[in-house]
């Protein structure tokens, strides 16, 4: 292999099932990866991006998949060409790691539940690097703070449950980074970042690809990061190589139709200036692969700020405590979310938006009754939660429904869809029987899937199918409020697309009020009606979605804003420093008062904080 090679595929085919005529998932896929160069593998779910990145680490047998025809070699650091194909398990054990590694898409699936972080991260440097373990920890320490992971040191002893998605997903960026490989495979990395850390993960990627000749092969559906950091653009459809060559050529004059109606379909920050209400996603023609059509206003949804709000949050605020020596007592209380207020009216949807682990998700939990709250009110439907008993809050549950961001987590994989969908049915007492059978069958039908669907279980549906059945399962108790909580950020574009304007379907024919929680901005520009800036536990600015939008004030909002990558090569590459910040701490004394936060109007309905953070 040419020196400057650190991987070639050619023609490579891959097949799933024991049997031998068994159609390839991926068919005569070929490319090559250069030392310093970025490959993007870019297609919508189903398109063979990740079993292509499986087979090349020796993982597709795992999966009940072989590899049909074709050759895979990688050049190591010394100049060693590994077949990846005919390699035995031992040599893919002893290079997986060192040579070449991968960023999976979910971390949760990828870090060992039982174990804590450092001896996760240890294992690794101390496996591949032969050294000691205290020089293993300073190595972890130095990689998680490069990731800008705040209190690594507390970090490090925490479970992989204990942290939020995007916490656990630089966790793995770290540990697949720490032994600096000649390969880095990144399937999603970003997926579920805010755009401030994106920034900063694709910095450090770049960063150390330039000073270590690595090669890397980025995979995502954010044409945006694909702008960001591609050299070579390789597009895939059903298995197959669409379109490949030089970022450039494949962004800006792509010959492909799918290409075309893929770079058209990716939802773009600024495309709605000017306008107030949410507007429909186009959608891709997947038969045709042409251009999607225009997408136009959502008609008829408009909030009614005239009664009441459906959900008042007042001084809402949430304390983890961090107990310490032979009695367990606390010591220190992490303030995870504090004193936030917003409203939410009938028919509104209110985004929240910010880096991972600044409270969004949390704030949620407690709105839906999932977790106890510390301090401050919250009032829906002008009850007050914490007079709630248990009966008070079987019915709260009742008109607040959660859509979670994985939606094969959210799924029992050995009920069928039928009997997921039945049993908030049964638990509420609402219908039983042929009428219950009957109900879901018009729900599953509602949501845009085949009645004769309710007998599959959900192992059988693809990513966006199965997040219109999480979504058929929050209906079924007709609620007036859906927390959908990153529901679409591990979707490629045109399933975000058609999940998300199936949500608008739903709140313009039933009325439902949204909390939308996501750190893709582009997709809240469209979905919302006002939007809410969160940082370091607070609520920094908040308004509506036009004014927030096009005029923000808040540092943190602007710098958000200004991070966005964007998919058009000729747009200035905005500077963008985080590397040398210091993240702020959340963990404070047990007897520590946080100071409040004061709030200038400079619209109408739009407020930003003036006073500094804790």
């Amino acid at each position: 292999m040419n020196e400057n090679l650190v991987a070639r595929v050619e023609n490579l085919s891959v097949a799933f099932g024991p049997s031998a005529s068994a159609s390839p998932v991926v068919r005569d896929v070929s490319f090559e990866v250069l030392r310093g160069q970025t490959l993007a593998i870019v297609g919508e779910s189903g398109s063979g991006k990740s079993v292509t990145s499986m087979a090349m680490m020796g993982l597709i047998r795992r999966a009940g998949g072989r590899i049909v025809s074709g050759s895979m070699h990688l050049q190591t650091r010394g100049n060693e060409v590994i077949d990846l194909v005919t390699a035995p398990e031992s040599v893919m054990r002893q290079h997986r790691g060192s040579s070449m590694s991968m960023i999976f898409q979910e971390p949760m699936t990828s870090l060992n539940p039982v174990f804590k972080i450092s001896s996760q991260l240890i294992e690794t440097i101390v496996l591949h690097r032969h050294c000691n373990r205290s020089e293993a920890e300073a190595q972890a320490l130095r990689m998680l703070d490069l990731v800008r992971i705040p209190d690594a040191k507390q970090i490090m002893n925490r479970y992989p449950h204990e942290l939020s998605g995007g916490m656990r997903q630089r966790i793995m960026i770290a540990m697949s980074l720490v032994c600096e490989p000649t390969l880095l495979i990144a399937d999603e990395p970003t997926t579920a970042l805010d755009v401030t850390v994106q920034a900063q993960i694709l910095r450090i990627i770049k960063e150390l690809q330039g000073s270590l000749a690595m090669g890397v092969i980025f995979i995502t559906h954010d044409m945006g990061v694909v702008a960001e950091v591609a050299d070579q653009v390789m597009v895939m459809k059903k298995g197959e190589t669409v379109e490949h060559g030089p970022a450039r050529a494949v962004l800006q004059a792509p010959r492909q139709a799918y290409t075309r109606a893929l770079l058209a379909a990716v939802p773009r920050i600024g495309a709605m200036n000017g306008t107030q209400l949410p507007a429909k996603f186009p959608l891709i023609d997947d038969q045709a692969g042409a251009r999607p059509s225009a997408s136009e206003p959502t008609r008829d949804i408009a909030p009614d700020y005239e009664s009441p709000p459906l959900l008042s949050v007042k001084s809402l605020s949430i304390r983890y405590d961090l107990k310490g020596g032979l009695l367990g007592k606390v010591r220190r209380r992490v303030h995870a979310v504090e004193a936030i207020d917003f409203d939410i009216y009938a028919g509104e949807t209110l985004a929240l938006v910010g880096e991972s682990g600044c409270g969004k998700s949390t704030s949620a939990r407690a709105i839906a009754g999932l977790m106890p709250i510390q301090g401050g009110d919250i009032v829906f439907g002008g009850k007050h939660l914490a007079s709630l008993n248990s009966n008070g809050l079987k019915t709260l549950r009742r008109d607040i429904q959660m859509v979670f961001q994985d939606p094969y987590a959210s799924l029992n994989p050995r009920l069928t869809i039928e009997k997921s969908l039945l049993e908030p049915l049964h638990v509420h007492g609402i219908a039983r029987g042929a009428e219950a059978r009957r109900q879901v069958r018009n729900l599953l039908e509602r949501v845009g899937l085949p009645a004769e669907y309710a007998e599959r279980y959900p192992h059988e549906f693809s990513g966006g199918q199965r997040q219109r059945i999480c979504i058929a399962r929050a209906l079924t108790l007709s609620p007036k409020l859906i927390i959908a909580d990153e529901a679409v950020s591990a979707l490629d574009v045109s399933i975000q697309a058609q999940v998300i304007n199936l949500l608008q379907d739903l709140q313009r024919d039933m009325g439902i009020s949204f909390l939308f929680i996501s750190h893709d901005l582009a997709v809240v520009e469209r979905v919302s009606h006002r939007v809410g800036v969160m940082y370091h536990g607070r609520i920094v600015e908040i308004g509506p979605r036009r004014s927030v939008f096009e005029n923000p004030h808040h540092a943190y909002t602007q710098r958000l804003l200004s991070a966005v990558p964007s998919a058009d090569l000729d747009v200035p590459r905005k500077p963008f420093n985080l590397m040398e910040e210091t993240v702020p701490s959340r963990i404070y004394a047990v007897d520590y008062q946080a100071p409040g936060m004061d709030y200038r109007e400079v619209a109408p309905g739009h407020f930003v904080a003036s006073s500094a953070l804790m």
